[in-house]
């Protein structure tokens, strides 16, 4: 491209002065005058710009195919997309994520810059749109209504793929913690207070369990985006696209994305529908609250060194304090709750947009994808850090955990159905009271010896109680 004098694009609000670089045009111009609010620009979210890229390469194979665009516009148009899915040109991409207009400008900037790309693959100079028009040519049988959406399931479906893989990743490290600590005794606690015995490895198990349910939870909203409404152009009608395109478009664009994308069944409601983003921000919101919770568990059960819970130890990562020694902090789990907020935050912002369509189409689309966008990607990335950075160094408190369960006068429990709840109570009052332990006290009490105390409190007894039912027969 001439790098040395801009070029004239014109629509039908005037003319403006587009750098000789650009691959975008005018429409893209007048969006960045108009829309200046995050500075957080659509190259930012790379699967967007691949999926809008899928899509218009699709319409173009399609187009083809209906005589709508000849065979020469069609392959440039289709190798300055595969450009794009390459990861070409996505800095130019400019317009803000945060955009009036139902996503017109970000379909606009796609248009504009596949139709420059495409002419210079041909040998022509940006802007001969005579040759090659963003929206006679790159955007034919479509609408930004149709277009837009679509993109965003290609996009949040792409986005869900990492999550669930980072998810995965995080469980299976959770997998082996708790075969790592299978026979670690703990005492077990319900409202913060002592409860029963467990071992550190149910504990852990749990965490993987927890997970494991968020991610069938994430593929079962994952399908409810499958279907799009490409064709239907701007309300659902499918005017100006020409007959059989819907039919022919979807299934190239599941061909060439690899998204097993389908027809809706009604266009013109599909066109103002948008639960299914509803449905899938409140899975991620189910994950988060579950991640923050295991991350609240990781940071009391590591509290310490001397004052806390102290039953893990979490990886040291980073000083924790510029004025206190030696401190260090759980790190890892507080960034992890704090995308987690984020991602709460972001589901009510994405039902406040649903909410507020009108009538054939809702304008809101452009925050909703950016809100969806930010919570698949970041709470992949803090299920990464929080399995390399944290889990996989975790560490069982081993002298204190041993120490805590000789003690506990939790371990009465298990007694109840060998001596009875009112033998059990007198050795929990009397063991606290004395700072004896529970096997001593038993003995002391003439209720059962030490010996035989300590053959019934083992980890496969203390953690399956009922085993101790069967040995008392």
């Amino acid at each position: 491209m001439n790098e040395l004098n801009p070029r004239l694009e014109t629509d039908f609000l005037g003319s403006k002065h587009i750098p000789s670089h650009a691959y975008w045009g005018v429409h893209t111009a007048r969006a960045v005058d108009n829309f200046p609010i995050t500075g957080q620009t659509v190259s930012q979210m790379p699967e967007l710009v691949r999926a809008l890229a899928h899509v218009k390469k699709a319409a173009a194979a399609a187009n083809a195919r209906l005589g709508v665009i000849d065979a020469s516009r069609a392959a440039a148009i289709n190798d300055a997309c595969e450009d794009l899915i390459a990861g070409q040109l996505h800095d130019q991409f400019i317009v803000d994520v945060i955009q009036g207009g139902a996503g017109t400008s970000t379909n606009m900037n796609a248009n504009e810059v596949i139709a420059n790309r495409a002419l210079e693959h041909m040998g022509a100079d940006p802007g001969s749109y005579d040759l090659i028009h963003p929206n006679d040519h790159v955007n034919a049988s479509q609408s930004t209504n149709d277009v837009y959406p679509t993109a965003l399931r290609l996009a949040a479906w792409n986005g869900i793929e990492q999550l669930l893989a980072a998810m995965a990743n995080l469980r299976a490290s959770f997998e082996r913690k708790a075969e790592e600590f299978r026979a670690v005794l703990k005492i077990g606690r319900t409202q913060l207070q002592d409860a029963v015995p467990m071992t550190l490895g149910q504990e852990f198990a749990t965490f993987a369990i927890m997970i494991g349910e968020d991610e069938a939870r994430l593929r079962e909203a994952r399908e409810l985006i499958t279907e799009v409404n490409l064709g239907a152009t701007a309300i659902g009608t499918g005017i100006n696209a020409p007959a059989g395109y819907s039919e022919i478009v979807i299934p190239l664009l599941a061909e060439f994305s690899g998204v097993p994308v389908v027809r809706a069944a009604n266009l013109v409601e599909a066109t103002q529908d948008t639960g299914a983003f509803v449905q899938l921000s409140g899975v991620l919101k189910r994950v988060a609250c579950k991640l923050s919770k295991v991350c609240n568990d990781l940071r009391l059960l590591s509290s310490g060194p001397q004052a806390g819970f102290g039953d893990i130890l979490l990886p040291a990562r980073q000083a924790g304090s510029s004025i206190m020694p030696g401190k260090v902090n759980p790190v890892i789990p507080e960034v992890v709750n704090q995308v987690a907020f984020e991602v709460i935050g972001n589901d009510l912002m994405i039902t406040m947009a649903s909410e507020a369509g009108q009538l054939q189409l809702n304008a809101f689309e452009p925050i909703m994808g950016w809100a969806l966008f930010k919570s698949t990607k970041h709470l992949a990335n803090a299920c990464k850090t929080l399995q390399v950075n944290c889990v996989e160094g975790i560490e069982a408190n081993h002298m204190i955990l041993s120490k805590r369960v000789a003690e506990s006068v939790t371990l009465v429990t298990a007694l109840n159905p060998i001596v009875g709840y009112e033998k059990a109570a007198r050795i929990a009052k009397s063991a606290l009271a004395t700072g004896n332990t529970i096997a001593a006290t038993a003995e002391q009490l003439g209720i059962m010896s030490s010996a035989e105390m300590t053959a019934l409190l083992v980890p496969e007894n203390l953690t399956q109680p009922i085993r101790l039912v069967t040995l008392n027969r």
